[in-house]
């Protein structure tokens, strides 16, 4: 999906119109279109906002103040383009210039724009199977906290997962476009911090690492990365042909969208059955893909091996584009990893952190051995909202720490997180 120009001109903060159902694509929604000259606006200035309906799992109403944002950011280049934050307050929430602001960066984890949040999280969108929608309970969990959350479509407007650096301009630009907004009543010096999960935490590696160059003027606090995926390459290699194989294919489909020598690769080397796999990826949801592809080998619709693609020196490039940890961001990192973890290695995170550390950040790194690849993130959760909590409040920080333990839920801590998450998402299936 390109980026349309569309004449409007941007919406005044003070009159935002509602966007009644149903709700569209992204792909065919004109709310999406950069407006003519959007190239002149400032990173993160708001062109268009609406007022939008969210709905858990698409269907009970939430008690939430939402409005999605179009906003100008830049892409891999740093030319001028476009992307939509979701933007959440509690619901009757007042104007304060103090209050707590999180980017969360879902786990879109697919190229269809169905996925993407600011469509997957809104009363009556059809995403069935998309992550985003069920993330909603550790986001509607952190809103309980009087937390501002900015949910930004971290992919761009054309689906490039794995894309390296533009998703950390997108999220770092929506954080802009929710502090300007004056309807949600935050301000330039509103405390920030960056969070996400599995290719969340992977776009916001990006986001903490180009923070200091791209933003230096937000008031970012804080990092929190949960599975951040850690090295690309070496996921794409070990996922390919096992039960997860549609994430790298789907993760090649978003690249070809980002390099154009790797989209000349694939149209030299992937036969049709293979590029038709890839098209249909267009249109399907996260879950939906991986039920489709499971134990799909990208090396059968190849006209040469596999291994051979992937020693060509331009994918050689891309993979060194794409690894996570080349900078050090100068506020605190906490992040959290599966040790037996089988959709994200351990090591690679192990990597990811190493590199971060020799850079010069300060990251507490905490694995899991109980817990796997699905089940940390909600087990996890209350302890990263109250390590947040403390980095919003000014608490002193501790030293920094590399921790294996058990489980992280069983700590008292991590029990009463359990409960209060369970709570909250009880009273979200009842629309409060």
């Amino acid at each position: 999906m390109s980026v349309q120009h569309e004449a409007a001109e941007p919406s005044t903060p003070g009159e935002v119109p509602f966007s009644p159902r149903p709700v569209g694509l992204p792909s065919t929604d004109p709310f999406y279109r950069a407006p003519r000259g959007f190239e002149d606006a400032a990173p993160g200035a708001v062109l268009r906002a609406r007022r939008v309906e969210i709905g858990m799992f698409s269907l009970i109403p939430q008690r939430v103040d939402a409005w999605q944002l179009l906003y100008r950011t830049a892409d891999l280049h740093g030319e001028p383009s476009t992307a939509v934050t979701t933007l959440l307050l509690p619901a009757g929430a007042t104007p304060d210039d103090a209050r707590p602001v999180v980017s969360y960066q879902c786990a879109i984890d697919a190229v269809s724009d169905r996925c993407f949040p600011s469509y997957a999280l809104r009363r009556g969108a059809h995403a069935l199977g998309s992550l985003p929608q069920v993330e909603w309970v550790v986001v509607r969990y952190a809103l309980r906290r009087g937390w501002a959350l900015t949910l930004p479509d971290h992919e761009g407007a054309d689906g490039r997962w794995g894309a390296p650096v533009e998703p950390g301009y997108i999220t770092l630009d929506g954080v802009r476009a929710a502090l300007s907004f004056e309807p949600a009543g935050l301000g330039p010096d509103n405390p920030v911090a960056l969070w996400g999960y599995s290719g969340g935490g992977l776009a916001t590696s990006w986001a903490v690492e180009v923070a200091g160059t791209h933003a230096p003027e937000l008031n970012i606090v804080a990092g929190a990365l949960g599975s951040p995926v850690g090295d690309p390459a070496s996921a794409f290699t070990r996922l390919n042909g096992g039960l997860f194989a549609a994430l790298p294919t789907m993760v090649v489909e978003g690249l070809r969208r980002t390099y154009p020598d790797l989209a000349q690769i694939i149209e030299d080397t992937v036969a049709e059955p293979g590029q038709d796999i890839l098209r249909r990826l267009q249109r399907r949801t996260t879950v939906h893909a991986t039920l489709a592809l499971l134990m799909h080998d990208l090396d059968r619709y190849t006209r040469v091996p596999l291994a051979d693609i992937m020693a060509r020196p331009e994918l050689v490039q891309i993979f060194q584009d794409i690894q996570p940890g080349k900078s050090a961001p100068s506020f605190p990192l906490m992040i959290n990893q599966a040790a037996y973890d089988w959709i994200i290695a351990c090591d690679d995170v192990d990597g990811q952190v190493q590199r971060y550390r020799k850079a010069g950040a300060h990251v507490r790194y905490d694995r899991d051995r109980l817990a796997d690849h699905i089940s940390l993130h909600p087990l996890t959760a209350s302890v990263v909202m109250e390590w947040l909590a403390d980095r919003f409040a000014g608490r002193p920080l501790d030293a920094p720490s590399d921790t294996t333990r058990w489980s992280t839920a069983l700590t008292p801590r991590g029990l009463r997180g359990l409960v209060g998450l369970g709570v909250s998402t009880g009273l979200a299936a009842l629309g409060r």
